[in-house]
């Protein structure tokens, strides 16, 4: 589930490639995630094989908790933190035009 939530981000945006590192690789490129939110990524993509595939090992209920809040820390920073943080420089640059 959380793998096929960073896929859908990275399609949301513009983005595919062969594979989902690939993509999230190339959000990066576009300066739209940072090389932490990549690492985050690349560990949820790496449980998400896992969870998956028949790997002979079981995903815990705590990776899988954590896997959830890491994507729920991805999503808020893709749009909501980058919003707001866009929202609040075109209001201080509109506040700074206005007293010049």
């Amino acid at each position: 589930m959380v793998r096929r939530t960073l896929e859908g981000v990275c399609a949301e945006e513009g983005v595919k490639r062969r594979t989902l590192g690939q993509s999230l690789s190339a959000l990066q490129e576009e300066g739209k995630i940072d090389q932490r939110l990549v690492d985050w990524a690349a560990e949820l993509r790496v449980l998400g094989n896992e969870g998956a595939h028949y790997t002979g090992s079981q995903v815990s209920p705590e990776d899988a908790r954590d896997a959830l809040h890491l994507a729920q820390a991805f999503l808020d920073y893709m749009y909501t933190f980058s919003t707001q943080f866009e929202e609040f420089k075109k209001r201080r640059a509109n506040r700074h035009q206005r007293n010049a």
